[in-house]
């Protein structure tokens, strides 16, 4: 049985409509990778800047945002370390949070438009596709680092893909993870739902309007009641 709670939002009241598009942040959310990205980014925090539990800190961070605010200055290290990335990201394990492949086929049979809303890059991403071909078929459209200039926890990469697909907020469904991300979801006006894979449920409790474990048992009709209780 799915185990989730229902939070009070900041975001504006919403009018009996149906949802139109469910946005997806990537790691943590749609792929079990929070936890490996974290021990790479420890390992670099503490070999180049003497820092414990980097990974924690930079959570939702593009690369950009990761160098030109903590690696200002250091091009060899950012060679170093992207190098490496590059690397990790190839042979790392790529699976899916549990329930995720069902839930992108009924979002499909009911006509809801996905998205993948991501600060990874697109060179990251190519990395996806080689192990799972299948995936770009799963959604109706990517965005990546490359495709918005502010990086969360700014709220551009969730309008873009709202303005793309010609939804507003109040027809928007976010799934986030890192405090960053739930923090430009929140921002966009989007209905936030917070997935616990990557923080303690009691940590993202007031950044969501509602948080869920993972997807196992879940569907939309559930949010969908939701909202039109507001």
């Amino acid at each position: 049985m799915i185990r989730f709670a229902i939070h009070k939002s900041g975001n504006c009241k919403r009018s009996n409509m149906d949802i139109k598009a469910a946005l997806f942040d990537f790691d943590g959310v749609i792929m079990d990778t929070e936890g490996q990205y974290t021990l790479f980014w420890d390992r670099m925090g503490k070999k180049y800047l003497g820092v414990d539990g980097y990974g924690s800190i930079i959570k939702g961070q593009t690369l950009a945002r990761i160098f030109g605010n903590d690696f200002s200055g250091m091009e060899k290290e950012q060679a170093e370390i992207e190098s490496m990335l590059d690397r990790f990201e190839a042979e790392m394990p790529y699976r899916f949070i549990p329930g995720l492949p069902d839930f992108f086929i009924e979002l499909r049979s009911s006509g809801i438009r996905t998205a993948v809303v991501t600060s990874s890059s697109d060179r990251k991403m190519q990395n996806i596709y080689r192990a799972c071909p299948d995936f770009p078929s799963f959604v109706d459209r990517i965005f990546t680092s490359e495709s918005f200039r502010r990086s969360k926890p700014a709220p551009d990469c969730f309008l873009l893909a709202m303005d793309t697909f010609g939804v507003s907020a109040e027809e928007t469904v976010i799934f986030e993870d890192s405090f960053y991300g739930l923090e430009a979801a929140r921002a966009s006006g989007g209905f936030v739902v917070g997935l616990a894979t990557t923080n303690p449920r009691e940590a993202i409790a007031d950044k969501a309007d509602m948080v869920i474990d993972d997807f196992a048992g879940f569907d939309m009709r559930q949010v969908q009641a939701y909202m039109d209780r507001l």
